[in-house]
């Protein structure tokens, strides 16, 4: 059985660089640009990785 804290962990860094992206694209240009397409794009490759690194056959369950 997991403990909360690794249930919530990489829930809780994604949303924490979420937020930095966010601030980031608010408070300035050039670098604070760059910080923000990373850290954004962190959330979009987390959630690619998951949905391929699970085969078709618990695809098709799930759906």
């Amino acid at each position: 059985m997991k403990t909360l804290a690794q249930v919530f962990a990489v829930p809780l860094l994604l949303g924490v660089l979420a937020t930095v992206g966010l601030v980031g694209a608010l408070v300035g240009d050039g670098v604070w640009d760059v910080l923000s397409w990373l850290t954004l794009g962190s959330t979009i490759v987390v959630a690619l990785w998951y949905a391929l690194r699970r085969g078709p056959r618990a695809r098709r369950a799930a759906g």
